[in-house]
């Protein structure tokens, strides 16, 4: 199995290029890949394969990003993985620099990047779905849902993020998150400046998550206004573990810009998985 191994501010994805949809991959191979002793090491799979060897509809768009979480759960979307899968594309001579389509499983995301350099993403509306909270430690945490294609719980703290015990996962009421939910902590540092951390479901804590630094940027533009439509335009910088990102909300729809680095390829010996 051929891999290439990619991050985008030091979130990280084994990735896997099956044009043809030839790969059985199964939840456990996911999960050895990603095994940080026995594998390779990341926090998910991104597997690249043409959209027309898929069921998805990819009204137009050629490749398809089948994402997984670490534990081998399938997710809906991951902006860092989107970056890092047109970083892919275009390095491998599959796309060309520009503006494209990418499919996922929660619709199409179009992707702008040149030969090298940052990429940005049209990460589509932020829907607020009101609040939420989740505790950890025996402390409740307030936060506000949205939905960014995966489920968030966005929760602002009055402390330096660095001080939370993210080692285990928060607890939350499966009755509101059906299908699990990943939890930022976030706190303003200045003007539209926010720092964050996150427990991604699937994954534990990552160094970063793109759809979580558009989330508690919706959040924190939330108090400023009252639903989807009313959020502010404007340009929110997010720190995060392993870097810094930029969020921009147009009224009509959010854009992720950020590094996507690939830094190894090889193969997996015969008969590991």
């Amino acid at each position: 199995m051929r891999f290439v191994k990619g991050h985008g501010t030091e979130n990280d994805f084994v990735i896997l290029p099956d044009p043809d949809g030839a790969l059985e991959l199964t939840a456990d191979a996911v999960a050895r890949l990603c095994d940080r002793r026995a594998g390779i090491g990341a926090d998910g799979v991104l597997r690249v394969v043409r959209t027309k060897a898929t069921e998805f509809d990819g009204a137009g768009a050629e490749w398809f990003m089948d994402y997984r979480n670490a534990d081998g759960g399938i997710a809906e979307m991951c902006g860092n993985g989107a970056r890092v899968f047109a970083r892919y594309l275009v390095d491998a001579g599959l796309a060309e620099p520009g503006e494209w389509d990418i499919a996922t499983r929660a619709g199409l995301r179009r992707v702008t990047l040149g030969p090298s350099g940052d990429v940005s993403v049209d990460m589509g509306p932020p829907e607020l779905l009101g609040t939420g909270e989740a505790s950890m430690a025996g402390e409740t945490f307030a936060g506000v849902r949205v939905s960014m294609g995966n489920p968030h719980l966005a929760c602002r703290v009055d402390g330096p993020v660095t001080a939370l015990d993210l080692s285990r996962a928060p607890h939350f009421d499966p009755q509101v998150f059906p299908d699990g939910v990943n939890v930022e902590f976030f706190r303003a540092v200045g003007e539209r400046h926010l720092e964050m951390r996150v427990y991604e479901r699937g994954s534990g804590e990552t160094r970063s998550c793109g759809t979580g630094t558009v989330a508690v940027a919706a959040a924190a533009a939330s108090e400023q206004g009252t639903g989807r439509m009313s959020l502010p335009e404007g340009e929110w910088t997010v720190d995060v573990p392993g870097g810094r990102v930029t969020v921009t909300l147009d009224g009509r729809t959010s854009h992720l810009k950020g590094p996507a680095v690939l830094v190894a390829d090889g193969e997996t010996r015969p008969g590991w998985l």
